[in-house]
């Protein structure tokens, strides 16, 4: 959702940085990977261990570089390649994350907030794989209700508070989460089957 009204804004200020980048000589898949890389490592690394703060704010900073390997791509001309890297890319960060929440949460003895992480984890994965399975059927399945810039803002934002001493925000932000893309499953699914019955 966030996507449809943000994407305008967001490349006016990335793109200048994206062909400043391929300028000196990166390029879209090198920093796709390092973003990528620092965003699992923050997120196994910091949140496992209770520094939720720290490890949200990582993990937030190597995600907004998935931005500028789009303006990067852009500027450069995209490829079939970087495409699938970058979406293959995105599922390893959102899955660490998720991972790394439902784990210290466990860890912490929280099971229902554990259980509300398990739900996230496996959901986000769902929202993308029905979309890319549509996609690849010539169906549409866009939007929905926590597409992947709501995910990480209320993921991130609710444990990184929670990690300057605000009690329970991550359990809320979790189990808010996982409601949202449980109606986000079902709205792409049935999208795409009003796509197919238009297409019929």
């Amino acid at each position: 959702m966030l996507n449809i009204f943000a994407r305008a804004s967001v490349s006016r200020v990335t793109d200048p940085i994206g062909a400043w980048l391929l300028a000196r000589g990166l390029t879209p898949n090198a920093v796709t990977v390092g973003g990528t890389i620092g965003a699992v490592a923050s997120a196994l690394w910091f949140i496992p261990r209770g520094q939720l703060f720290l490890g949200c704010a990582l993990v937030a900073f190597f995600v907004l570089l998935d931005l500028l390997d789009g303006a990067m791509a852009r500027a450069q001309g995209p490829t079939r390649f970087g495409a699938v890297l970058d979406a293959t890319c995105d599922r390893i960060a959102d899955g660490a994350l998720f991972a790394a929440l439902t784990w210290y949460a466990f860890d912490t003895g929280n099971r229902w907030t554990a259980a509300a992480g398990f739900i996230c984890l496996v959901a986000s994965q769902v929202i993308s794989y029905v979309k890319a399975r549509a996609d690849a059927s010539g169906l549409n399945a866009d939007g929905g209700l926590a597409e992947r810039a709501e995910r990480f803002i209320v993921a991130l934002v609710g444990a990184g508070v929670q990690g300057l001493g605000v009690p329970y925000l991550m359990d809320i932000s979790l189990w808010l989460l996982a409601a949202m893309t449980v109606v986000t499953v079902l709205q792409r699914i049935l999208a795409v089957a009003k796509s197919a019955r238009e297409a019929a």
